[in-house]
């Protein structure tokens, strides 16, 4: 998968320096990936929730944050949308 919009993953890792581990991870997973649908995304992230336009919601570092994505099957990208502790994201929706 081609994985577009690194710099916000960066600017995340630089305020949140607990999770370049797992960022780091997760990238290296995506760049590997082959995801043809979301059961190949559970498969690899049980955890992951989905949600309408093909939003996938990630919870890193157990769920202390949150990483939103958009995942363009047929094309093969993944889209960072946004990133962020779980307070921030729920605030989004309130």
């Amino acid at each position: 998968m081609t994985l577009v919009g690194r710099e916000k993953l960066y600017q995340f890792i630089t305020k949140h320096p607990d999770t370049r581990s797992w960022i780091e991870n997760w990238i290296s997973d995506v760049q590997n990936a082959n995801w043809q649908n979301t059961q190949d995304v559970k498969d690899r992230y049980s955890s992951a929730s989905f949600l309408a336009d093909r939003i996938v919601i990630f919870n890193v570092r157990g769920n202390s944050y949150r990483l939103e994505v958009q995942i363009a099957y047929k094309t093969k990208k993944v889209i960072v949308k946004w990133a962020g502790t779980h307070a921030e994201y729920s605030k989004r929706f309130k």
